[in-house]
């Protein structure tokens, strides 16, 4: 039988931090939290709940997420984040891959809580996320939010989901679309990627119609609509955001 270690990068998670250690505690050996110096309690509800508490400076999801990995003191690693939490299928599914490991990854589905509503539809679901792992073949890739975690060797998906409490409110989907677009627009203009008029048209609809039609978000109704709209919105704000950068920043302000 295999050991577990879970990780958990933290900053200011107080809200969450507690329900994701809970939902591990039954299979886990245990769980360790890579803070960011958080301000609020999040120290102290992960203490209290016997959790393994670091802290260290973040530079980017990837480099934080591969400490938190590299501190972990068994081979199987599940790396979820304070927002997230095991449902009991999963569970189960998980505590038999420590009984006899039989391959290098595990993916599981994510389903998302908004605001109070789990949104099956609007290309949420299933959200395919490879999670449980052998650390000595995997490791996390990618550039700025877009992290992903990588094994080398054969993997196996998993049955139950991976719970996801996202947003409480519309407003914090807005402000993190906000946050992340301006973190996506300096990643592509640090790639030369350009943002000409057409894009800032074309790619919002062609986002809105996606999610909405052909993901048919709108079987999800109202946050469903708000969901396809601010991600609409969201693919706007990227590119012009990418437009304004060459504006501002660069000597070559073709666009």
């Amino acid at each position: 039988m295999s050991k577990l270690s879970v990780v958990i990068i933290t900053l200011n998670e107080e809200k969450q931090i507690g329900q994701c250690i809970d939902s591990v505690i039954g299979i886990a050996d245990e769980v360790i939290v890579l803070d960011s110096f958080s301000t609020d309690r999040t120290e102290v509800i992960c203490r209290e709940k016997g959790a393994v508490f670091h802290q260290h400076s973040f530079d980017d999801y990837v480099a934080q997420k591969n400490r938190a990995m590299g501190l972990a003191t068994h081979n199987l690693v599940l790396s979820i984040d304070a927002d997230e939490v095991l449902s009991e299928e999963l569970m189960r599914s998980i505590a038999k891959v420590k009984q006899a490991p039989s391959a290098a990854g595990y993916t599981m589905n994510r389903l998302t809580n908004y605001c109070g509503q789990w949104i099956r539809h609007c290309g949420w679901y299933p959200d395919r996320k490879l999670r449980l792992a052998d650390r000595a073949s995997a490791r996390w890739e990618g550039e700025s939010i877009h992290e992903k975690l990588v094994v080398q060797g054969k993997t196996l998906h998993l049955d139950g989901d991976l719970l996801h409490y996202s947003y409480n409110t519309i407003k914090s989907h807005e402000n993190q679309a906000n946050n992340f677009t301006e973190i996506s627009a300096r990643s592509m203009f640090e790639r030369g990627k350009k943002a000409p008029l057409w894009r800032l048209v074309f790619h919002p609809l062609v986002m809105f119609i996606k999610c909405y039609f052909i993901k048919i978000g709108f079987l999800d109704g109202f946050y469903g609509l708000t969901i396809s709209l601010i991600s609409a919105h969201a693919t706007f704000l990227k590119y012009a955001k990418l437009r304004q950068l060459w504006m501002f920043e660069s000597s070559d302000p073709k666009n």
